[in-house]
């Protein structure tokens, strides 16, 4: 586990799998990357890919210099060997490259240099939104996870945040703490959905073939 900002150990319940939540809870690459992934997969998959991903690398946390030079073609068998890492995992593994070269561009690879100084919320929003394969909605949530679960709370984060930084509200991943929350997440998103409404979903679909997905 890390230490949030208020000096509290992290401890995620986001994957429901004590070795991948403890990997979200200890790496800031990899809740980015979970995070990236949350895109028309179920979050537990999504979140759970780090971890998968960490260990078919050889390894017990991810690191975006290794990421960023891996071989494209070498990179992208990781997520597509059975069981496949995402739904779209040509798609994804590209992605995820992406984030990982643009890390090591702009914040010398460390994935919690994103957060780390932000004066403001609006500060660390642009941060976010300026991601790779972050868009808007997903920049605010993942700008709620940090506030409420990592204890990254720079000032005015909940405005920037918009109605996921809302207390004891369950519309994201930001507010999954356990099995109960996780199923009222997933009701919230079922009932905006089925009202015509955008819930806590993907910003973008990708543009790829499904890949083969873990059997249920």
């Amino acid at each position: 586990m890390t230490k949030s900002d208020d000096g509290k150990d992290v401890t995620l319940r986001i994957a429901q799998r004590p070795e991948a939540d403890e990997l979200l809870g200890r790496s800031p690459l990899a809740a980015l990357v979970g995070m990236l992934l949350d895109q028309q997969v179920p979050m537990e998959w999504a979140f759970t890919g780090p971890y998968t991903l960490a260990r078919r690398m050889g390894g017990d946390d991810l690191d975006a210099r290794d990421i960023a030079a891996y071989d494209p073609d070498a990179f992208t068998a990781l997520f597509t060997a059975k069981p496949a890492l995402h739904r779209y995992p040509g798609s994804m593994a590209k992605r995820v490259q992406q984030l990982c070269q643009y890390l090591v561009t702009e914040y010398g690879g460390d994935a919690s240099a994103v957060w780390a100084d932000a004066g403001t919320g609006d500060e660390l929003l642009e941060r976010l939104n300026a991601l790779p394969g972050f868009g808007a909605q997903k920049a605010r949530i993942f700008l709620a996870l940090l506030g409420k679960q990592f204890g990254v709370r720079p000032t005015g984060w909940r405005e920037a945040a918009g109605p996921y930084g809302e207390a004891g509200s369950h519309r994201s991943v930001a507010d999954i703490t356990g099995p109960e929350s996780l199923a009222e997440v997933r009701a919230y998103k079922q009932e905006a959905k089925a009202a015509g409404k955008k819930p806590a979903a993907p910003d973008t679909a990708p543009e790829t073939a499904p890949g083969t997905a873990p059997g249920k």
